[in-house]
């Protein structure tokens, strides 16, 4: 009696529907994938101007410069931790590499490079502080964002910086394919090595072991501190790069460059399907995310609603992908935890005699 029940419970076919339920809201992407096509044929029925080539072309290049940034913040969250200065340190780098290239009429490489040595100190700052001191990142970060704003208007004293050399013009300008700027080819090819890494290095394996429990990540030999002081140092040195996209594409360092990105970021790969408690999430579900925010925003755009409504559709998308992360979480873990206890049950041996 016993044995037929048992097989008949593990007769193929035969998995309880709560966990095949479990299962495909464990995979992040299916969701984001799926409101992605229902949201695009949405505001197509409503406007079919929305999937024009020029829109269309229009969202990939906004998705390319806050993409750039959410690859780092992915990997920073599934390390356990997060950053909102990236708008910040993406002005700060832009500003000062205009600086360099005017004020002190350095070599366009050299000033890109300042640029990014700026992104990356700044991280490097920001991972000690949280790291070495213990101080949350929420505080350090969000400190950060204000000394960064600061810093714009003191690096350019409130006005744009212009005119820059003409080949960082005639780079921002080019559309070498497909009609798209060098920005998104460069978000592609990034997103690629990022992706590549943490599905199939070492080094992707410890950033999951280092968010998903960091005690255990270090007992078992992870350098924990080191992994997330770089992840910190990362995501600063692609905020640069991408506010230095946008300063080839104005021909100026304006002080407006990454203004509010720390928002679009941490929103996008939260609705991608990126854990905020760590060990959970992939390159592909933060960048569906934020492709899927940017939808939203321009179709709004699109059919005509007022900007203030396309923030409170934000915030609601936000708050919704981070109750599905937990709910998520909450059925994955309470799923598993009853296959692995009817696995052991049924294997384990049936040493005692039955009672009379």
């Amino acid at each position: 009696m016993s044995g037929g029940a048992v097989s008949e419970r593990n007769a193929p076919g035969q998995q309880p529907f709560q966990d095949r339920l479990v299962r495909l809201l464990a995979v992040g992407e299916v969701g984001v994938l799926a409101a992605l096509v229902l949201i695009t044929a949405f505001f197509y029925i409503l406007e079919p101007a929305f999937l024009s080539e020029r829109n269309i072309r229009a969202v990939l290049t906004v998705v390319s410069f806050v993409g750039i940034i959410a690859i780092g913040q992915t990997i920073l969250l599934i390390g356990g931790e997060f950053d909102l200065s990236v708008g910040s340190v993406a002005g700060v780098s832009a500003v000062v590499s205009a600086q360099l290239m005017t004020a002190l009429a350095l070599p366009v490489p050299v000033a890109i490079l300042g640029g990014m040595l700026t992104g990356g100190l700044i991280g490097l700052v920001n991972g000690l502080i949280v790291v070495k001191l213990k101080i949350p990142a929420f505080i350090q970060t969000l400190g950060m964002l204000f000394i960064g704003q600061g810093l714009i208007q003191v690096v350019t004293s409130g006005y744009p910086v212009y005119p820059l050399p003409e080949s960082v013009g005639n780079f921002g300008m080019a559309r070498p394919l497909l009609g798209m700027g060098w920005s998104f080819y460069f978000f592609i090819i990034a997103a690629v090595i990022a992706d590549f890494v943490l599905r199939r290095t070492v080094l992707g394996r410890n950033m999951y072991a280092t968010g998903g429990n960091q005690d255990v990540a270090r007992l078992v030999g992870i350098n924990t501190a080191l992994y997330k002081i770089g992840a910190f140092m990362l995501i600063g040195v692609l905020a640069a790069i991408a506010g230095m996209f946008v300063m080839a594409d104005l021909a100026a360092g304006t002080t407006s460059i990454g203004s509010g990105w720390e928002l679009a970021v941490i929103a996008g790969v939260v609705v991608g399907g990126v854990s905020l408690f760590g060990g959970a999430g992939t390159i592909a579900g933060g960048l569906s995310g934020v492709l899927l925010l940017q939808v939203v925003q321009s179709g709004l755009v699109v059919i005509g609603v007022n900007a203030n409504w396309q923030q409170i559709a934000v915030g609601i998308i936000m708050v919704l992908a981070v109750g599905l992360d937990i709910l998520r979480r909450r059925f994955f873990i309470a799923g598993s935890g009853r296959r692995e206890e009817t696995i052991a049950s049924e294997a384990r041996p049936q040493t005692e005699a039955p009672a009379p």
